[in-house]
């Protein structure tokens, strides 16, 4: 797999995820999103902790966008992916979806930045992060 290609990541629907009308709650999609990103980065080694601890700097969520077209339901199994959008030196913007057998229920981008972890202040991402997300 490559950084540009989408990397899937199942989600099953639980009661923690709906609201009162039995659907998945709007800003649950955003923790979906989250859970498929830390493991596309995961699967390409880039491991948050790790990198925090080698690097010490970290990704941070700058910016959102969210449209929602389908709800999902309890028990549903979503599929939930991410793909590199936009690559830059101090942030990257990560197209993501959300689907039950192919329908897509809700998509977006997630803007991250790049920051020191002590001071929080914006950086330019490492070189050997960046080599792993050149597209190819």
């Amino acid at each position: 797999m490559t950084a540009t290609s989408a990397f899937t990541w199942p989600v099953r629907v639980y009661w923690e995820d709906t609201d009162a009308g039995g659907i998945v709650f709007y800003a649950n999609y955003l923790k979906f999103f989250e859970r498929a990103r830390t493991e596309w980065l995961r699967s390409l080694g880039i491991g948050q902790a790790d990198l925090r601890e080698r690097s010490g700097g970290m990704f941070v969520v700058s910016e959102t966008s969210v449209r929602y077209v389908a709800p999902a339901r309890l028990d549903d199994e979503l599929c939930v992916t991410a793909r590199l959008h936009e690559r830059g030196r101090a942030s990257l913007v990560i197209a993501q979806e959300a689907t039950r057998a192919g329908t897509v229920l809700a998509q977006g981008t997630i803007r991250i930045g790049w920051v020191d972890a002590a001071s929080l202040r914006p950086g330019r991402i490492p070189p050997d992060i960046l080599q792993v997300l050149a597209p190819t």
